[in-house]
């Protein structure tokens, strides 16, 4: 199997990965669509809990296809559809965050002017840009063009927040195909194994963090946050979740050792960024970032879907570039 999977061309590689990943979404929306038959009883948390199920795997789906589009046309398409990602988590941030008229500017240039810059320069490569465009420069804009609208109530809180969204959903996101532009040595065409190795083990955390947290029952950590996160738990899913990253070096530019260690990082910057996007919410008194977007964003809970890949990806990224020196 090994031999045969090595005698294939990095494209057919790639497409093989497709093909079990949504050959693996086939079978659970399958199986989820059979337990909804099954499902006759009348339980409220039980309906909720499937709902939020659905909406997960259609989350999956739609993203699966983006990327699978992105990877067919090249990597200046995905990195585009990346964007639209981008401006609809950042569009479903702000709908659920107060605004004033004074903020019409700097909205503008968070949508109209940053988030197109921050892509293009993914798109061309320009890596240290990258890295300082939105923590320095963008930063510094959005207060001044807020001054400009001479508008000075809630000045600082209202700028904290729109920095905090472009932060989270365009600087973040921008990570993701940013790894399909990395230069490893022998390893061209085979980026998109990069990509799915990061998803797959903060994702993988994520849900051994819930399955362990339930089975253990321990206190919460942080309950007027999360009823769910506690340590041991958290724990548990980062050391499972590394393991697995390396026994994926295979597909990936790193030894096992290193899979393990990028793996790690992933996950808990993955993991515990999930925890601070809950306290925002908290903050805005909403259970999820779709709740009250329904109808609004256009991509209602989007953004609780991607939030631990928003803090997870540019952490790797940049631990990546860092110590293999691209």
């Amino acid at each position: 199997m090994n031999t045969f999977l090595r005698n294939l061309s990095p494209s057919h590689q790639v497409g093989l990965l497709f093909v079990l990943v949504f050959g693996i979404l086939a079978a659970i929306s399958v199986a989820a669509f059979v337990m909804s038959l099954k499902d006759t009883h009348e339980d409220d948390l039980h309906s909720q809990k499937l709902k939020e199920f659905n909406g997960v795997l259609r989350t999956s789906w739609l993203m699966s296809t983006v990327f699978w589009i992105g990877w067919t046309l090249g990597e200046t398409v995905a990195t585009v559809l990346f964007g639209l990602v981008a401006f609809f988590a950042l569009r479903e941030f702000i709908t659920l965050s107060p605004t004033r008229q004074g903020d019409h500017r700097s909205l503008v240039l968070a949508f109209f002017v940053v988030l197109p810059v921050q892509f293009a320069l993914v798109i061309t490569r320009r890596f240290d840009l990258i890295t300082v465009f939105i923590p320095v420069y963008v930063f510094l804009a959005i207060p001044v063009v807020s001054a400009l609208a001479d508008d000075p109530q809630r000045f600082l809180e209202r700028n904290a927040k729109l920095q905090w969204g472009i932060m989270v959903c365009v600087y973040g996101i921008s990570h993701v195909p940013a790894l399909m532009l990395l230069k490893f040595p022998n390893y061209e065409g085979k980026n998109a194994f990069l990509v799915f190795f990061l998803v797959f083990v903060v994702q993988s955390c994520m849900i051994v963090e819930y399955v362990v947290g339930r089975r253990l029952k321990r206190p919460p950590s942080a309950p007027n946050v999360s009823k769910s996160f506690n340590w041991t738990s958290w724990l548990i899913a980062v050391v499972a979740a590394s393991l697995l990253g390396g026994l994926l070096a295979g597909l990936t530019p790193f030894k096992p050792a290193q899979a393990v260690a990028m793996a790690f990082i992933a996950c808990v910057s993955g993991s515990l960024g999930h925890l601070v996007m809950k306290a925002l919410k908290r903050d805005r008194g909403i259970p999820n970032w779709g709740k009250r977007g329904v109808g609004v964003t256009g991509a209602s809970g989007l953004l609780d879907r991607v939030d631990a890949l928003c803090f997870g990806a540019p952490i790797f990224f940049h631990s990546v570039r860092w110590y293999f020196g691209l």
